[in-house]
C-alpha cells in the first residue's frame, strides 16, 4: 500500500511566525518532483504541537492540493484526546487524503488496552486507512506487539510508523500481524536495517533536504543492489546525525532554509538552534553534495 522514500513534511512559518502556504506548497511540489513516494504532513516534524486546529486542517488540504495525487497524503491526525484525533482523522477522510498518521497517546500514560480503544475509536470513526505511529521516546508509551496484532485485525489499521530503534521488533510484528501489515521505519539511521528485517519503506525527516537521494536508496535495495543503497546509507550517516543534533525539528527546518525551502522559523517552547549546531548542519550537507 504505502513503501519506499516517504517524508515526514516540515511547515514552512514566517519570521513572525505564520504559515508560509506558497513555501509549503512549493516545498510539497519539489518533494514530489524529487521522487517522494509518500507526503506526512502536520506531524512532530511539522510542529503539530503548535498548530491550531484550523492551521492543522489547513496544511492537510494544501498538501493534498499541491501533491495533486502524484504521491499519497498520509495526514497527521494523532492526539492524546481521542476525540480530537477522530475529529482530526474525519477531516482528513473529507479532505482527500489517502490515510491518516495516528500517534500512540502521549502525557496520558494509557495502558494497553487504553491505546487498543484509541485506536479502535479513531478506526471505527472514518472509512480512511490507518497508520500506528509507535514512538515511545516522544509519547513514553510502548504499543506491544500484542496490541498491535489485536489492532492489525480491523480493517482501517493497515500498518506502523516504528520509530522504536528496535530492529527486533519488525521481525516479531510480521509474525503477529502477516506480511500485508505495511511497517515503515520512523528512523533515519535504520532505514536500511529496519527494509532487511521486513520493512517496505522509511518516514524519513532527513527526506525534507535528501528527498533524491533517499528515493535512490530504497530503489537500489528494492532492485536488489545492496552495494548501492548501503553506500548512499554511508554518504547519509553525516546528515541524519546532523539532523538530530538538537530536537527536530529545529536541524531540518535550518537545514532546509539554506536549500531555499522557507525559514528556519519554529514555534515556541522550540528554541533557535545553536551556532555550533549551524554549523554542523551546514557541514553535513556540504558533505553530502546537498550544498555547494
Amino acid at each position: 500500500m504505502f513503501k519506499g522514500s516517504l517524508v515526514a513534511l516540515i511547515t514552512p512559518m514566517t519570521r513572525d511566525g505564520k504559515l508560509d502556504e506558497r513555501a509549503f506548497q512549493d516545498f510539497v511540489a519539489w518533494q514530489v518532483a524529487e521522487g517522494a513516494q509518500g507526503l506526512i504532513p502536520v506531524g512532530t516534524t511539522g510542529e503539530s504541537p503548535t498548530l491550531s486546529h484550523q492551521e492543522h486542517q489547513r496544511v492537510v488540504e494544501l498538501c493534498i492540493e499541491a501533491a495533486g495525487g502524484k504521491a499519497p497524503v498520509i495526514a497527521g491526525a494523532g492526539s492524546n484526546s481521542t476525540a480530537e484525533a477522530v475529529a482530526l482523522t474525519q477531516h482528513a477522510k473529507k479532505a482527500g487524503a489517502d490515510a491518516v498518521l495516528v500517534v500512540t497517546p502521549y502525557y496520558n500514560k494509557p495502558t494497553q488496552e487504553g491505546m487498543y480503544l484509541h485506536f479502535k475509536a479513531v478506526a471505527d470513526s472514518a472509512d480512511i486507512p490507518v497508520i500506528i505511529y509507535n514512538i515511545p521516546p516522544r509519547s513514553v508509551v510502548d504499543m506491544s506487539v500484542e496490541t498491535m496484532a489485536r489492532l492489525a485485525k480491523h480493517p482501517n489499521i493497515v500498518g506502523v510508523k516504528d520509530a522504536t530503534a528496535n530492529l527486533t521488533r519488525p521481525l516479531h510484528t510480521k509474525a503477529a500481524c502477516g506480511p500485508d501489515f505495511c511497517q515503515l521505519s520512523g528512523e533515519d539511521h535504520t532505514a536500511l536495517a529496519f527494509l532487511a528485517a521486513g520493512g517496505v519503506g522509511c518516514i524519513s525527516v532527513t527526506a525534507n533536504i535528501a528527498p533524491r537521494l533517499c528515493r535512490e536508496m530504497h530503489d537500489a535495495w528494492a532492485e536488489g543492489r545492496v552495494k548501492d543503497a548501503m553506500a548512499i546509507q554511508d554518504r547519509l550517516v553525516p546528515v541524519h546525525d546532523a539532523m538530530f543534533c538538537e530536537t527536530s525539528p529545529g536541524p531540518v527546518k535550518f537545514a532546509a532554509s539554506l536549500l531555499g525551502h522557507g525559514t528556519d522559523f519554529c514555534r515556541l517552547p522550540m528554541a533557535p538552534i545553536a551556532d555550533a549546531s549551524k554549523e554542523r548542519v551546514r557541514a553535513a550537507l556540504t558533505g553530502a553534495g546537498l550544498l555547494n
